[in-house]
């Protein structure tokens, strides 16, 4: 390393800043007189502050706000627009990011107790981890939290075209009039909502398959391409791009157009859709490529896979949080495994046992929770009756309209559906979906019922409030008695 190498020690080392690091440092020393490091190459905040989640839901936000109104009569009279005001949406959306200013998230680790050095964290032995000419020790763990990165299909000239990835969509500047999506998921169905309440004339959605959000039951992609199709989306399953051609490019930073139109050629047809930017949400790939992996013997790309401790098998010291392993990837799954793996270093910091639950993630294999914000919300948890029965369970659903007098109240043309998946032999839910305005608050009581196995003649003296969304558990659970 050279003569002038300084050598810093810490009982936990952490490589990446996002809200998974913050949590997994946080966890391992809190009340206790550990120290520990984050090591952030970008902002510490991570890709959910500034890129993903926080300014998604600011664009997402005032548009279900004017259509919450526009369905009820009294309100709907009052609108004097029909789209939101677009500067005013960037502005909120700036306010929500901090203009990607961290220093109030590095105020917060610094008062925390753990300190932050800025640059790229390599490891390069057992325990040791490089930031430039430093040299980091941890005593207890290293932790990776460095995320993931969004994947560009090698489609011939589209790398070259600068197209959009979800970080360009969430902090744009300037709105494209015509603008051409590539994938069928959350990103994708988040980024058309908001894109077409931005007033984009032109939304193109080039899928694949043949429906979006195809790891959800299937309803759930039926409803959220037909709200979009209403809204003006022009939804082309089937196909892909086979290339595309953008003669005037130039990177002007995120979210500002990177230059002239760009034909993009879709296989099979052959047809050229000519755009003004292109938006790649086909998937994202964990970020371990440059992390030095191959200095302890493991694979130097792909995801770090871990033990429900979060522990890299074979390596003790070394623990896996969020994107980078694999497992889920979402931000609310990724913090869950950052406190788990920050219990489980205090723990065996101070010598105690891991066997009580709060050791291991198990809810990562049957319990994952997620809301996707489009209009209809969709919110899911755990298994889908086809992913049930694939794994051999015996399942019984109730299925219906998601109708209750709560949803009424809500909008008298109120749309939506609801499913339970049931596990039989034990009468316990091990899946539930639903697809609606204001869905994403059931979730979270769904949650609970799957992670606790509550049995379904339990539940049924959890009595929902009337007149609410809740009201469907009522009537979900009527249906099968």
């Amino acid at each position: 390393m050279g003569n002038n190498t300084e050598t810093s020690t810490y009982d936990v080392v952490v490589i990446g800043g996002g809200p998974v690091g913050e949590n997994a440092a946080d966890y391992a020393i809190r009340g206790s007189d550990r120290t520990a490091v984050i090591i952030e190459h970008e902002l510490v905040g991570g890709e959910c502050s500034y890129w993903a989640c926080m300014p998604s839901k600011g664009l997402l936000g005032p548009g279900a706000a004017l259509a919450a109104a526009h369905a009820l009569p009294g309100a709907r009279e009052r609108q004097s627009a029909p789209l939101p005001e677009p500067s005013a949406v960037l502005e909120r959306r700036d306010t929500i990011t901090g203009a990607r200013d961290d220093t109030s998230q590095v105020d917060w680790a610094r008062g925390a107790g753990i300190e932050v050095i800025r640059g790229h964290g390599r490891i390069v032995g057992e325990r040791e981890v490089s930031v430039g000419d430093r040299r980091i020790h941890a005593r207890e763990a290293v932790v990776v939290a460095t995320g993931s990165t969004a994947s560009i299909p090698p489609v011939a000239g589209l790398r070259e075209a600068l197209p959009w990835t979800s970080r360009d969509a969430t902090n744009l500047v300037d709105i494209p009039q015509r603008i051409v999506v590539l994938g069928g998921g959350v990103v994708a169905c988040e980024a058309a909502t908001w894109l077409l309440d931005l007033g984009v004339r032109e939304v193109t959605m080039v899928v694949r398959g043949h429906r979006l959000l195809p790891k959800n039951e299937p309803f759930v992609g039926e409803m959220v391409a037909e709200a979009l199709t209403e809204r003006g989306a022009d939804i082309r399953f089937g196909t892909q791009f086979d290339s595309v051609h953008r003669p005037e490019v130039a990177d002007t930073g995120y979210g500002h157009l990177h230059g002239g139109p760009a034909q993009v050629t879709l296989s099979g047809s052959g047809e050229v859709l000519e755009v003004d930017e292109i938006l790649v949400a086909a998937g994202r790939a964990p970020a371990t490529t440059d992390l030095g992996l191959g200095s302890i013997g493991a694979e130097e790309s792909g995801p770090l896979r871990t033990d429900d401790h979060m522990i890299v098998p074979g390596h003790p010291w070394l623990y896996a949080v969020g994107d980078v392993n694999g497992r889920v990837a979402l931000t609310h799954m990724g913090k869950y495994q950052a406190r788990v793996a920050g219990d489980v270093i205090a723990a065996r910091a101070e010598g105690r046992n891991l066997d009580s639950p709060r050791y291991s993630a198990f809810a990562d294999h049957s319990a994952v929770p997620q809301v996707v914000f489009t209009r209809p919300e969709v919110a899911v948890v755990g298994l889908t009756e086809q992913q049930a029965r694939d794994r051999g369970i015996d399942v019984t659903v109730a299925d219906m309209d998601l109708a209750v007098a709560g949803t009424y109240l809500l909008d008298p043309d109120y749309s939506g559906q609801a499913k339970l998946v049931i596990d039989r032999s034990r009468d316990v839910i091990i899946g539930a979906t639903f697809v609606g305005a204001g869905t994403a608050e059931l979730v979270h009581s769904a949650t609970v019922a799957v992670v606790g196995e509550v049995t379904l003649d339990r539940l049924w003296h959890a009595v929902p409030s009337y007149p609410t969304v809740s009201e469907i558990w009522l009537r979900l659970l009527e249906s099968l008695r």
